[in-house]
């Protein structure tokens, strides 16, 4: 499924103004219904070096590419990982599908 990635300040602004959270032992979502889906991920300089910055978004963007294609609503995501000594694939996607399907985004 293709999605919209999220770049400008003002569309960031809106959605962290507007959105719901949902909360998971690793990752926040904040998410608002929009006409396409779209798609941002928040890693700031507290969580490493550039190195673990990056793996940390490219094991987010993959996460939400698995489970994309099961939404049934489209809305616009901005996730933000918690703070943690290792990350993992399995767990972003784990704790992704489980806010999907407690917030009714998904249809399985």
């Amino acid at each position: 499924m293709k999605y919209l990635r999220l770049k400008k300040k003002q569309d960031f602004r809106k959605l962290l103004k507007a959105g719901k959270r949902a909360y998971s032992a690793s990752v926040t979502v904040v998410y608002s219904p929009a006409g396409r889906t779209g798609m941002a991920v928040c890693v700031g300089k507290k969580y490493g070096k550039s190195v673990r910055r990056n793996r940390i978004k490219r094991l987010l963007r993959e996460a939400f590419r698995f489970h994309a294609d099961k939404l049934t609503t489209p809305c616009v995501f901005l996730l933000i990982p918690r703070i943690a000594e290792n990350y993992s694939y399995e767990e972003f996607r784990r704790d992704l599908g489980a806010i999907f399907r407690k917030e009714r985004l998904t249809g399985a």
